[in-house]
């Protein structure tokens, strides 16, 4: 395999070695519906011998991407509602979602948006990229903007440059936000004219970055973002919990682990969204509260994302987790839970302390 060829077809994915022959006909199935795109670096990482191979799952087609069961939504976490002009949505009222690109580097086989990404999808048009900073511009509540898509790092650097200098113009807007699996993906895009794009802002720049597992976190994308943070570039990790890839305390700590490890603070674990033929992926909310709590037991302070569902109408994220407290016996004490599950009254009893009149003599 040439190490700078993009695997896009079964012929290629059979070729390299990530599925066998036996499965051509399933992923000729599913790439005519789905996007399909393996670059080098996450190809590389594929057991061929392992058939829960947690890197394939992710990225190989599968004929359960077929199976759409009647919850599932084309607009899984509703941006359309919520998108007053084409290639912005603005769910919250201090910040909203730039989407420049329509197009990845590679293709989650669980993405939320798998509707509208995708080859050939192509970039903003100049005018409706003109008509979506007018907006931002106009609208002086809008204190960051997240960059999205597709995969806004997956744009040429002078591209990605003359939209950060123009969101440099625009004075409300303090803090641009980059979502992005390319440090991971292709690390050495990660390079200085990329890096310069970023800045060109002028202001607060952050790269959250996607991965789902520990092995994603290579030498190399741990390099990449070191070029982002010592460049002054900070970065926030967010993942996606997925059934038979990171649905259990081991892999997770292990990443969370290697996130921060990286210099990278994890911030969002995700609840699965019901984006069409998704459900082999996902977990039950319970599981994911459970291994929360294990989390929380086992690992950092530093360590902990938080576990966020994106609720269905684009009515925006909550977090989930486990609750650590709830009402005590008496009014005013709790019922707080540790992180082996037992629970401790709060404030504890009062014989437990000393009498006040034997704490400190009065000085009258």
């Amino acid at each position: 395999m040439s190490k700078a060829q993009t695997l896009r077809t079964a012929e290629e994915l059979i070729a390299a070695g990530l599925v066998g022959e036996e499965r051509r006909e399933d992923i000729e199935r599913v790439a005519r519906r789905y996007a399909l795109a393996v670059t080098p670096a996450l190809a590389a990482l594929v057991d061929p011998d392992d058939p829960r191979d947690p890197i394939a799952l992710q990225f190989a087609p599968s004929l359960a991407e077929l199976d759409r069961r009647p919850e599932e939504l084309d607009d899984p976490i509703g941006d359309e509602p919520f998108s007053p002009i084409p290639g912005v949505v603005r769910r919250y009222p201090d910040r909203a979602l730039l989407k420049l690109v329509s197009a990845c580097k590679v293709y989650c086989r669980f993405c939320f948006r798998r509707e509208s990404v995708g080859p050939g999808e192509g970039a903003l048009s100049g005018a409706a990229l003109e008509a979506a900073l007018g907006y931002i511009a106009a609208e002086p509540a809008i204190w960051e903007v997240i960059l999205t898509g597709g995969d806004p790092l997956a744009l040429a650097p002078r591209r990605l440059a003359a939209t950060m200098r123009r969101l440099g113009d625009i004075e409300h807007v303090k803090v641009v936000r980059v979502h992005t699996r390319v440090p991971c993906a292709d690390p050495e895009a990660v390079d200085a004219a990329m890096i310069e794009a970023l800045k060109s802002f002028g202001r607060a720049v952050y790269v959250a970055l996607h991965a789902n597992h520990p092995r994603e976190l290579t030498a190399e994308a741990r390099a990449a973002c070191a070029r982002l943070i010592d460049a002054g570039v900070p970065m926030v990790s967010q993942s996606v919990l997925l059934a038979g890839v990171n649905d259990d305390a081991e892999t997770l700590a292990e990443l969370m682990r290697a996130f921060v490890e990286a210099r990278v603070k994890p911030y969002y674990l995700h609840h699965p969204d019901l984006a069409p033929g998704t459900s082999h992926f996902r977990v039950d909310i319970a599981r994911g509260r459970e291994l929360m709590r294990r989390l929380r037991g086992r690992l950092s302070g530093l360590c902990q994302p938080t576990y966020m569902l994106d609720l269905p109408g684009g009515h925006g994220k909550a977090p989930i987790g486990p609750n650590f407290i709830e009402d005590g016996p008496a009014p005013g004490s709790h019922l707080v839970a540790d992180f082996r599950g037992q629970r401790h009254l709060y404030p504890p009893q009062a014989q437990a302390y000393p009498p006040q009149a034997q704490a400190r003599p009065r000085r009258d």
